[in-house]
């Protein structure tokens, strides 16, 4: 008969001065799969107790010596959790009932059949198992409540430590959390604020806007930012998030801020520098490049060659250098926030039509062919800064014709898209590499190869393109192939809701 598997091999003691019911015991509980051991006395089964690990005892009310009362006794003191099942006949049932008053388990009247024994065995086991479970179920929670003090401990050190402010709101925009920085950057008094309504304690209206979208799951672009001052003057830029659940819903905010002062400072004083360095440099230059212009016009025919060339050069260079020093004074009213403050009505087909009528005579010196194509409908009146739109499609146009060797051809288009005006700029020039389009917006970033290293420039005018596009709220993208030429496309938008406020 195979052995019923059950309790991971436990180990009973069976202690009764009847043999019979000591070798039929073990029969029956061996084939259970029980671990056995036979005692015929008390004191015999105290000492298998002290020497090996039981976890259930059968055990005879009645025999020589010691009796069983005063055996479970022992064993009450000596583990409590052991379960002893008492063997009584009937006429000490009474007893037995006595018994388990005392601690015992359960009892079974003798004689028994095995099928008495095994169900009374199979319930201690169960019991034991249970225990066992409910027992470890428990260290369980208590490790992971320790666990969770833990890192909530630890996280609450880490977010208190942090430099930068930190935010915590509900999907309500209730503040959940507040570490002490950002209290500290919004002058926030400690131990305020938490459960309140983040309208009820920051008063910038665009901030609030913000971190209720983000907790409500409005806010598109992540990660969304926003950037403003405080009324004891410092910058602060706020980026935020939302905290998602386990099915990807939102929960709330997480709002980080970083005090900015000490960069906007650094930025208006590098702005300063170049402003003033570039204005004490432009009038010098100008000066020396005017009178480089009229010694090379009065210079007679049989004057040395070299002398012309060197003078020629001198020329050319401090007239680059003039065009970089604009450039930077461009870059700072950009960075500054200089430019598209004018905006009026313009019609953006007059507009070109001016630049490239103006920018032909320099293509004609290059025997290049430039022409204007519009559209056959009327195009729409935009809202932008005139000059700005000049710069945009002049330094475009110039590019075109500086990187498109003599004879070739460029070609300004405009069409109109959805809600937007789309202008391109194509020429069949040198083309540019793939791995250079990702910098040519770069500040003072040239295409460099054998091509192009005999053209001038400054490397900062796509970059002021580039800016000045973002202030008026348009766009630009680049398709160019090595010898087959480029085209820029940028895109304006119709719609002047579109455009900045300034």
């Amino acid at each position: 008969m195979k052995p019923e598997n059950t309790s991971n091999r436990l180990s009973i003691l069976v202690v009764d001065d009847e043999e019979s019911i000591r070798e039929g015991s073990e029969r029956i509980l061996t084939r259970m799969g029980y671990q056995v051991y036979k005692a015929s006395r008390g004191s015999e089964g105290l000492e298998i107790l002290g020497q090996h690990p039981v976890s259930i005892v059968l055990l005879d009310l009645k025999m020589p010596g010691m009796d069983g009362m005063e055996v479970l006794g022992h064993i009450q003191r000596l583990n409590s959790e052991i379960l002893v099942i008492i063997i009584t006949g009937y006429a000490t049932l009474e007893t037995a009932i006595e018994a388990m008053k005392q601690g015992a388990y359960d009892f079974i009247p003798k004689p028994f059949e095995p099928d008495q024994l095994r169900i009374v065995i199979k319930r201690a086991g169960e019991r034991i198992r249970l225990t066992e479970e409910t027992e470890k179920l428990a260290q369980e929670r208590q490790r992971n409540l320790a666990d969770l003090g833990t890192e909530k401990s630890r996280i609450r050190t880490i977010v208190e430590s942090l430099p930068n402010g930190v935010l915590v709101t509900n999907v309500q925009g209730q503040v959940a959390l507040m570490n002490p920085a950002f209290q500290w950057l919004m002058g926030i008094e400690e131990g305020t604020c938490i459960g309140e309504p983040i309208d009820d304690c920051i008063q910038d209206n665009g901030f609030c806007q913000l971190v209720n979208d983000i907790s409500a799951g409005k806010e598109q672009s992540l990660p969304a930012t926003y950037e403003f001052t405080t009324s004891d003057e410092k910058y602060l830029l706020a980026s935020g998030r939302p905290v998602l659940g386990d099915e990807g819903e939102c929960l709330g905010a997480v709002v980080n801020l970083v005090d900015i002062t000490a960069m906007k400072v650094l930025d208006r004083l590098k702005s300063e520098f170049v402003a003033k360095v570039s204005h004490e440099l432009r009038s010098p230059l100008s000066t020396i490049h005017e009178q480089l212009a009229l010694v090379l016009k009065d210079m007679v025919e049989n004057e040395s060659p070299r002398d012309q060339y060197l003078l020629s050069r001198a020329k050319e260079k401090t007239q680059g250098l003039i065009s970089l020093i604009g450039d930077l004074l461009d870059l700072s009213r950009i960075e500054a926030g200089n430019v598209c403050i004018d905006c009026k009505p313009v019609k953006l087909d007059e507009l070109l039509k001016s630049i490239v009528d103006f920018m032909e005579i320099r293509a004609s010196t290059k025997n290049q062919g430039l022409k204007l194509v519009l559209p056959d409908e009327q195009l729409p009146v935009i809202s932008a800064d005139p000059r700005a739109l000049e710069s945009v499609f002049g330094n475009l146009i110039a590019n075109a014709i500086n990187y498109t060797p003599d004879g070739g051809a460029i070609e300004v288009g405009i069409s109109i898209v959805p809600e937007k005006i789309r202008i391109e700029v194509s020429d069949n020039g040198f083309g540019i590499e793939a791995k250079d389009i990702d910098n040519i917006f770069k500040r003072f970033y040239r295409v460099k190869n054998e091509k192009t290293r005999f053209v001038t420039g400054t490397g900062l005018g796509l970059p002021i393109v580039k800016g000045l596009l973002d202030e008026l709220g348009g766009s630009i993208q680049v398709q160019s192939e090595p010898s087959h030429g480029s085209t820029f496309t940028v895109f304006l938008p119709i719609s002047t809701s579109n455009l900045p406020q300034n």
